[in-house]
């Protein structure tokens, strides 16, 4: 370890001490939930849509990305506010959703991987969701809002509908050699959740098919059919989940038919980050349950071949324009009920995903193309819509956002901070910066915590058991915007390590926006 290292490993330990007397603090102080407001008249209240896209990137034609085809995603842009900078606590689903509908950070829920539920530590958390039953809601989710395997039943008081077409893959070869692999899986003594995991089909599929032979494009028609119903209920928070685009990219061939493959642009940047650890980039133990992956070499051992790198991307491509044009469908549908003007619709995705960055693919890091995501709000009537806003925000952030919008104190034990001052005037002085962390090692015994400020990403890496200092990460945006050169190991660069540390252990409190400290 550098002595410049070493001395933000002991500066750390009295930096924690004083972090946990202010959460304890904070907690003793927001523990209770405030008294809730008498419902309010039907008419002033607005509907909330809020959409959540599975591993999706900041890259369409309102992120000034061209190449990949998003016109109703665009539309929507148009008329909200456009943040250029969200992030997600969490490179993971279920720690990411969670956080999002709770307000609370992975930390604070103590969920740092795909298995563990929310309730399981926090039982009596009131989640975004259950906040408008209390206020007389109608709240319903269609697809995944929550992980898959782990939802909240309490979040909403309608019946979550089912979604007659489940599919994943139409072909039938594809079936028929999947229900022989699980068969074979099966005899030797392998369970359904194994099989589920590590027993995939190929990670493409490009089929002549209807919308709504896949998943996706099932669950919108049931969303709009349930649109019909919400409006004759009353105000309504819908939570409508897509899937795509994540593994597997199987779609519709029209949308394959949007993209040249051999006019894909290859990610510039193919390589390991420069004196970076060699855990902190993802392995590809996700891509590697796929059959046609299934020898897939690690980030640090080989990577991919341009074919296999053009296919992956090429399947990415086509699953956002078959999810874009889901989007627009359920869009449309809103318009023609009358619901537009008075509802709030949020998009979000959970997390980026790495196309080829750092010679990898999938989430699951510190970096910014897992930790940057979309964020696009529409609030009827808001001064920022059709505007776009560079601030720092995070996905924490939606919960308070959402409570002032609607004119209702939030829950006092929410770590995040609403937006809509930057809904209002995006150029406001914001907060310094924003907060991700992701877990790596066996057993998940390195914890990384890092800190994005607007001209850094600062990562700390140290020992669950003991929180010895193992490592660390240091990348200047302003001269290194991909993130290829960890300069953290330089000498000239303690200082600047040491005010980096000391932010990041101060945490989000310190680092609110002025017009909330």
């Amino acid at each position: 370890m550098t002595d410049a290292l070493r001395r933000i490993d002991l500066r750390g330990l009295c930096l924690r001490r004083t972090a946990a007397f202010a959460f304890f603090a904070l907690l003793l102080w927001g523990l209770s939930l405030p008294c809730l407001a008498q419902a309010e008249p039907q008419s002033t209240k607005p509907n909330i849509l809020l959409i959540a896209v599975d591993d999706l990137r900041p890259e369409m034609g309102c992120y000034g990305v061209d190449m990949i085809q998003t016109p109703h995603i665009d539309r929507l842009a148009a008329r909200s506010m456009v943040f250029t900078r969200a992030y997600a606590q969490m490179a993971l689903c279920n720690p990411s959703r969670a956080s999002m509908m709770t307000g609370l950070r992975p930390d604070t829920l103590k969920i740092w991987d795909l298995e563990t539920h929310f309730r399981r530590n926090r039982p009596d958390l009131v989640t975004l969701p259950q906040l408008f039953i209390a206020h007389g809601y109608t709240t319903v989710r269609v697809g995944k809002i929550y992980h898959n395997s782990l939802p909240d039943p309490s979040s909403w008081n309608m019946p979550t509908p089912d979604i007659p077409i489940k599919h994943i893959y139409l072909d039938p070869e594809t079936r028929r050699r999947h229900w022989e692999r699980a068969a074979a899986a099966r005899r030797l003594g392998k369970g359904q959740p194994w099989i589920d995991a590590l027993l995939r089909g190929p990670t493409t599929e490009c089929m002549e098919a209807a919308d709504n032979q896949y998943r996706d494009g099932s669950a919108t028609d049931v969303a709009i059919a349930l649109l019909k119903q919400l409006k004759e209920k009353g105000p309504f928070f819908l939570g409508m989940g897509y899937i795509k685009p994540h593994l597997p990219f199987t779609a519709p061939k029209k949308y394959w038919d949007l993209y040249d493959r051999a006019q894909i642009p290859m990610a510039e940047n193919n390589y390991l980050p420069k004196d970076a650890p060699l855990w902190a980039v993802n392995t590809h133990w996700e891509l590697a349950c796929y059959e046609d992956f299934a020898g897939v070499l690690r980030p640090t051992e080989g990577g991919l071949t341009e074919d296999q790198a053009r296919l992956l991307k090429h399947g990415y491509y086509a699953c956002v324009s078959y999810i874009d044009a889901q989007i627009g469908r359920l869009l449309d549908s809103l318009q023609k009920l009358g619901l537009t003007e008075n509802t709030i619709v949020v998009l979000v995705s959970d997390h980026g995903w790495k196309l080829g960055e750092h010679n990898s693919w999938g989430k699951q890091t510190n970096y910014e193309a897992d930790t940057r995501s979309p964020m696009i709000i529409h609030a009827p009537g808001v001064e920022g819509n059709g505007k776009t806003c560079s601030a720092l925000v995070e996905y924490m952030d939606i919960y308070p956002t959402l409570c002032e919008l609607v004119g209702w104190e939030p829950p006092h034990q929410l770590e995040g901070t609403s937006m809509v001052p930057l809904l209002r005037d995006p150029e406001i002085p914001w907060k310094y910066a924003a907060f991700s962390q992701f877990q790596r090692g066996f057993m998940g015994r390195y914890m990384g915590r890092a800190i994005r400020t607007d001209r850094y990403r600062y990562v700390e890496w140290r020992d669950w058991f003991d929180n010895r200092l193992i490592d660390a990460e240091l990348y200047d945006h302003q001269t290194d915007p991909q993130e290829n050169h960890n300069i953290a190991r330089l000498s000239e660069n303690h200082e600047l390590l040491q005010s980096l540390s000391r932010q990041l252990w101060q945490g989000w409190w310190a680092a609110r926006p002025p017009v909330q400290r």
